[in-house]
């Protein structure tokens, strides 16, 4: 960002007011696209620098490109963050952090409430490289702490879990893990920078899967990690001895200058083009979804063939305190409806004409997904169990049609199911 821009308060004011890193060439105001792999030093010794990291100069785009550090750098201002790193998609955002902090022999507290991939990576890739898995019930403090030690890598959960829309504790746990010296990684796809306050939380790195929220519209896949520099990594095993770099932690040295290096899972400027498109819009599309999801939340608790409605600012969620504490009473626009049935499931998306039958979440367009047969439908009995998925359940994305007609859409199914 150029030296001379003054503060900017506003959120959207400050991602769309952004100013690029260097003045562009003919002006442009519009982030350009360099869909470019190299990028050509006028001097030997300026090129060796760059490699050598004493300079922050782009070299080669599976290492950096000045389209994808565009996005980054919205991402610094929506998120008040020291440092983000932008790659492939979500779970590749997952795999690099994790793979940047845990060991052989280390152990990692999580929620076992998570996306089926996540729980995936955490429950059968990493074991195979040594790494524990300490399943833990978050809303369980005693549990929680009892679980860590001093060979804890991170604490880790989803900010709102998805699909139980369950919320932990967050300001509670990182009191526990600070005392201890644990990162907080946390998930916040479900949550945007606009709907709350990652610091205010005691959260050290976010992961978050662009390809929600950000991508505008799911017009591509994406992922950030994102470094709020809070947490003391000399506490650290494995990364006490990596070297800091001025306004750089050594979490940040080490992802960058090796793991996501090594792992090549970066993004690609086209990508980064449209997802800094999207953040330009992220906070209205995020108030009307989530408005929308409020309202269909109330309507659907009044139809009689459901059976339970899900969604944090309802009265009856047990979360609703904390969602109106942390998320200023707007939990994004996610919600879920239990049926008699899978088999009552099935007929009712079957039956949907505007909500389209599809994975993902927060798209212009309301999604609608059965998670028990889909996302989890390779799992064993035992993890569905353990996940805790219900076969009776569907989850609803909320995209930016008129309240009135999903309403109308989701009782004519119900009806006609």
């Amino acid at each position: 960002m150029e030296q001379n821009q003054p503060p900017l308060s506003g959120f959207s004011t400050r991602i769309v007011g952004r100013k690029f890193a260097k003045p562009d060439a003919h002006g442009a105001i519009t982030l350009p696209v360099y869909r470019n792999a190299a990028f050509e030093f006028p001097d030997s010794e300026s090129i060796a620098a760059a490699f050598q990291h004493r300079h922050e100069l782009h070299t080669y785009t599976r290492i950096s490109n000045p389209t994808v550090a565009g996005l980054e750098d919205k991402v610094k201002a929506a998120s008040g963050a020291e440092n983000v790193v932008a790659v492939a998609s979500g779970m590749a955002a997952i795999a690099n952090t994790f793979m940047t902090i845990a060991y052989a022999g280390g152990n990692i507290v999580a929620s076992p409430h998570l996306f089926g991939n996540t729980f995936a990576f955490l429950k059968s890739t990493l074991s195979a490289f040594g790494v524990e898995v300490r399943f833990v019930n978050t809303d369980n403090l005693d549990e929680v702490a009892a679980a860590a030690d001093q060979h804890t890598c991170a604490f880790f959960c989803e900010i709102l879990t998805n699909p139980h829309l369950e919320i932990a504790n967050l300001p509670e746990i990182a009191k526990i893990m600070q005392a201890k010296h644990v990162p907080m990684v946390i998930d916040t796809t479900i949550i945007p920078w606009c709907g709350f306050e990652a610091k205010a939380c005691g959260i050290d790195l976010e992961v978050v899967s662009t390809t929600k929220y950000i991508s505008g519209g799911a017009t591509t896949t994406g992922g950030v990690i994102v470094d709020h520099g809070t947490f003391d990594w000399q506490h650290s095993p494995k990364l006490a001895k990596t070297p800091q770099p001025k306004g750089m932690s050594q979490f940040m040295f080490k992802l960058k200058s090796e793991i996501a290096r090594n792992m090549g899972a970066c993004m690609t400027p086209d990508t980064a083009y449209l997802q800094a498109l999207g953040m330009e819009t992220l906070q209205l599309r995020y108030e009307k979804m989530s408005e929308t999801a409020w309202k269909l939340a109330q309507h659907l608790t009044r139809q009689p063939k459901i059976v339970k409605v899900c969604y944090p600012k309802l009265e009856t969620s047990a979360y609703k305190k904390l969602a109106d504490r942390l998320f200023s009473g707007n939990p994004g626009a996610m919600l879920t409806i239990a049926l008699e049935s899978k088999e009552a499931c099935y007929r009712c998306m079957d039956s949907l004409t505007i909500i389209r039958r599809a994975t993902n979440l927060f798209d212009n367009k309301s999604l609608a997904i059965h998670p028990e047969s889909t996302i989890y439908g390779t799992f064993s009995p035992e993890m569905k169990r353990v996940i805790g998925i219900a076969p009776n359940l569907i989850r609803i994305s909320v995209g930016l049609e008129a309240f009135e007609d999903l309403a109308a859409d989701i009782e004519g199914a119900l009806s006609r199911a």
